[in-house]
């Protein structure tokens, strides 16, 4: 008995549910004369509300305490020597039985007290499941019967929805409002850690990166610089020549969708374009590391340029044809949001659609193309797949888009890539780039919507 399948009945428990509240809403209005106060939809949806809601909380409790509660009786059932072994120990072996429950050979699985765990294992999932199911579908049928009781035609059925809905919302929201504040905390904390055992003006100003602490106290060659001025100025590098590229491109591209192309060429041509905010970023790493890095290469050596084979132009114009879509569509929106009298008026002073298009459109359309532009250059900031592809991971201190650079992004999966350790300056400082990140692109977002505020016109 999968997810799946408790899934579908209990689609089809509350379908049941909300044509059974409809049709005795309906029924009721029929023998008693009296008028409904809310659609009879709403009285569906109120049943619905009795049974899912309690049929939902069972399968997010279950899903809360499932292994804590599995894992206690699987410890109980094995022998006390093992049960008094260090947690170390003992999660290794609960990892053992639970690869031989599912299957997996271990070392150990020749041994017969895992053995006979992991058949203790299988026989709790089994009853387990079936318990899951039993509440679940007891849960669902206990809240339709309730609901179909309160049926009545004076029910404040609507009233009654639209606070559920309100509540789901406001729970919607408190989490992602929560889960907000635990990154950023997460952040504050991991880098005050960092901050207290590297200089934050080394940290910021200094032009030296090489994270690389020493093991030993003898050991030598590691004693490690945090100087990340590089990787910001590498950042700023690819993230400047990526908005070269994209901006005057998605711009024209959303001109021409608004004022000149047919209204079947923009039906077909839209969605085209949309394409390319859809393709994985790896894939654009391909495209770069395999066909434009060594055109850009081939193309240097032509007219006598050096060009690395990993080099920070080609990074940006990946990069840059990735954000096309983006800065598109978002000035194809505002651009749109132009109203149509302004096109008249100019088109009747004897305006062309091409000085329509820059003397007034486009002014019109401004503050929401700017904004456009900052929020696609914080998504420039963030990438990552493309750098590490195309431009390499040195941290070299320069302003030639020839040569090899990295970003913030780029070191912070480096650094968080393999067995780290969480209490050395080289993993916290990942943390501290990170949290750099953070305020930059918030600070890029708060000033796109003061400048969408400050300047927004207001059309009717």
């Amino acid at each position: 008995m999968s997810s799946s399948l408790l899934f579908a009945a209990l689609l089809i428990l509350t379908a049941t549910s909300f044509y059974m509240g409809r049709s005795a809403a309906v029924a009721q209005r029929a023998a008693t004369g009296q008028p409904l106060h809310s659609l009879p939809g709403y009285y569906g949806w109120y049943v619905v509300c009795w049974c899912g809601i309690p049929a939902a909380f069972v399968v997010v409790a279950w899903l809360a305490f499932e292994t804590t509660i599995v894992q206690a009786l699987v410890v109980r059932s094995l022998p006390q020597a093992i049960r008094d072994l260090p947690a170390d120990q003992l999660g290794l072996i609960i990892s053992d039985i639970r690869n031989v429950a599912g299957g997996l050979a271990t070392t150990s699985a020749n041994r017969a007290d895992v053995m006979a765990a992991a058949a203790h294992l299988r026989w709790i999932q089994t009853v387990a499941t079936a318990a899951l199911w039993v509440c679940v579908l007891a849960a669902g049928i206990a809240g339709l019967l309730i609901g179909r009781r309160h049926i009545v035609p004076s029910l404040r059925a609507r009233n009654d929805v639209e606070q559920v809905v309100r509540i789901i919302l406001i729970i919607a929201s408190t989490i992602a409002v929560v889960t907000t504040v635990g990154i950023v905390l997460s952040l504050l904390f991991e880098s005050m850690s960092f901050f207290a055992r590297v200089s934050p003006i080394e940290f910021l100003f200094g032009t030296q990166w090489s994270p690389m602490m020493a093991i030993r106290e003898d050991q030598v060659g590691s004693s490690g610089h945090f100087g990340a001025v590089p990787l910001f100025t590498g950042t700023l590098l690819i993230a400047v020549i990526a908005m070269i590229v994209a901006v005057p491109i998605g711009l024209m591209t959303a001109v021409y969708m608004t004022e000149y192309a047919h209204k079947q060429v923009r039906a077909i041509g839209k969605p085209i374009l949309e394409i390319l905010a859809g393709v994985p970023t790896v894939v654009y790493g391909f495209f770069a590391a395999l066909t434009v890095a060594p055109a850009i290469r081939a193309a240097g050596e032509m007219i006598g340029l050096q060009i690395a084979a990993q080099s920070a132009l080609a990074a940006g114009i990946v990069m840059g044809i990735m954000i096309i879509p983006f800065v598109s569509s978002l000035s194809d929106d505002v651009i749109n949001a132009v109203p149509q009298s302004m096109r008249d008026g100019s088109y009747a002073l004897g305006g062309t659609k091409a000085e329509t298009a820059v003397r007034v459109l486009l002014p019109a359309a401004l503050p929401g193309i700017v904004a456009s532009v900052i929020l696609a250059f914080s998504k420039a900031l963030g990438e990552t797949m493309i750098v590490v592809m195309a431009a390499g991971l040195a941290a070299n201190l320069t302003l030639n888009p020839l040569d090899a650079v990295t970003t913030v992004t780029v070191y912070i999966s480096a650094l968080l890539t393999g067995e780290a350790e969480f209490d050395s300056p080289k993993t916290l400082a990942s943390f501290a780039l990170g949290l750099v990140l953070f305020v930059v692109t918030l600070a890029l977002n708060i000033v796109a919507l003061q400048i969408v505020k400050a300047y927004r016109e207001q059309y009717e």
